[in-house]
């Protein structure tokens, strides 16, 4: 854990996964293996966190790569025809809709390791991540949908929207982390990611919420076209 960080931010944090994969879990037909395959994913990233093997940023090949990777394979099996039906089937919209709050208090996450100097400015809302507005206009859209007060074309433009700002900060925080190929922030790089419990935004939060995004792309389009 990162030294001096007051323990409220480590408990927000933890109950921001929890209520993701809650959010998940039920927007989803509540499917048991998956879910239990999540949990197993998440205690393995959080021992190797805690016991700081994420920490070493010189090893080749970089042991980030442990986290990147298996998430471009899950990306890539959950959209191919059989996983991709089965989710699109069993999702209920407005519940995957109301998942992306759980932005508001990765925001505040975010920012609080920025002012013990963990993380790079632009990581947060007073730089070049604005991904808080999409947390905070989800329960507000999610509501209005569930009610039938706005369109699935709209939807569809507010989930493309919300995956182009949660893209667009997940290359910025690869980026600007100590990894070979670092562009950004070298006076004060991303290493909050690298301790627990905050190595799980990369490994499992953003990564769920990108997939949230996509799938219910696929769905509103197939539904609307």
């Amino acid at each position: 854990m990162i030294e001096q960080l007051p323990n409220w931010i480590n408990f927000l944090f933890l109950g921001t996964l929890i209520a993701t994969l809650g959010f998940f879990y039920n927007a989803n037909g509540k499917p048991k293996k998956l879910m239990g395959f999540i949990v197993i994913w998440c205690f393995i990233h959080g021992f190797l966190g805690y016991s700081g093997f994420y920490r070493v940023t010189d090893s080749v090949p970089p042991r980030f790569a442990l986290v990147l990777l298996p998430i471009l394979l899950f990306w890539g099996y959950g959209l191919r025809p059989a996983p991709l039906k089965a989710i699109i089937t069993a999702r209920t919209t407005h519940l995957s809709t109301f998942l992306h709050t759980v932005r508001i208090p990765v925001e505040i996450v975010l920012w609080y390791l920025y002012r013990y100097g963990t993380v790079p400015e632009l990581m947060t809302f007073e730089g070049r991540n604005f991904d808080i507005l999409v947390g905070i206009t989800a329960p507000l859209i999610g509501t209005l949908f569930y009610l039938g007060r706005i369109s699935k074309k709209a939807l569809l433009a507010w989930n493309v929207i919300g995956l182009f700002l949660v893209s667009f900060i997940l290359i910025n925080g690869i980026l600007s982390a100590e990894l070979p190929f670092q562009q950004f922030a070298f006076d004060r790089p991303n290493t909050g990611i690298t301790y627990f419990p905050f190595v799980l935004l990369p490994a499992t939060i953003v990564p769920l919420v990108i997939y949230t995004h996509i799938t219910d792309i696929i769905k509103l389009h197939k539904e609307i076209f």
